[in-house]
């Protein structure tokens, strides 16, 4: 008989194997490490800082030049409260101008609308205050047909003391003025109805003195006047007003 040998077989791996189990890790630690953590500049910050002036020393000019507007303006302030209480402690008045009479010599036309006329007011001047006495340095009266100016006069300065009035008398005269076709029958309308209508228009600076004070201002004065025909004319009307 033949003799059997014996043969052995490979031996074939498992088809489902399992990997080795991993080495086992240490745990991570939760503590924070204790170096301290790194800086980190901001870039908007430096880039305000590169942005921004340098400091400067305010200079002793500029600290005199600030006292010396701070002094002026209490100054002002002092001055204006001293005045307020002036005023309302003396309560100043201004002065009154009226037209007390009036005469209307002549009024003709030549050629046929220049007009020739002459004409005399008796002025009225008074100080109403009973602390202040006031100046009249510049006067003067323009004298007026409608809107249209036909003569001019000034006056002299005088002074009033309190409580005084005075009175100046006025001459104007007209010489040759133009008058406009419709302006030159209208005062021809007024001759022959014997009612005639100037307008007397004043100016005056005046200066107000109280104590080692004064002040001075303007006045502006108007006065319509009614005076019947030349060449008795007299003053029938009036109206006074400050503009």
């Amino acid at each position: 008989m033949p003799a059997h040998s014996c043969t052995t077989l490979p031996q074939v791996p498992p088809l489902h194997s399992h990997p080795p189990p991993p080495h086992s890790q240490p745990p991570k630690s939760t503590t924070m490490p204790l170096n301290k953590p790194p800086e980190f500049s901001n870039p908007l910050h430096t880039g305000k800082s590169q942005l921004l002036p340098p400091e400067r020393r305010t200079g002793p000019l500029i600290w005199c030049a600030a006292v010396v507007c701070v002094v002026l303006t209490l100054l002002l302030i002092l001055a204006g409260i001293v005045t307020l209480i002036v005023f309302f402690v003396i309560r100043p008045r201004s002065p009154s101008i009226d037209l007390t009479a009036a005469s209307l010599n002549s009024i003709y036309l030549d050629s046929p609308t220049y007009l020739n006329g002459d004409v005399a007011f008796l002025a009225n001047f008074s100080n109403p205050n009973h602390k202040i006495d006031v100046v009249f340095k510049s006067l003067g009266l323009e004298l007026y047909f409608r809107d249209r100016l036909i003569a001019v006069q000034a006056l002299r300065p005088f002074a009033l003391r309190t409580g005084e009035s005075r009175l100046e008398a006025v001459r104007m005269i007209t010489s040759e003025v133009l008058l406009p076709a419709e302006l030159a029958e209208e005062l021809q309308k007024q001759v022959r109805e014997n009612s005639v209508v100037y307008s007397v228009r004043g100016s005056f600076k005046v200066r107000a003195r109280f104590g080692a004070g004064h002040y001075s201002y303007w006045i502006y004065n108007r006065c319509d006047v009614q005076i019947t025909a030349p060449p008795n004319g007299v003053l029938v009307a009036r109206r006074c007003r400050k503009d």
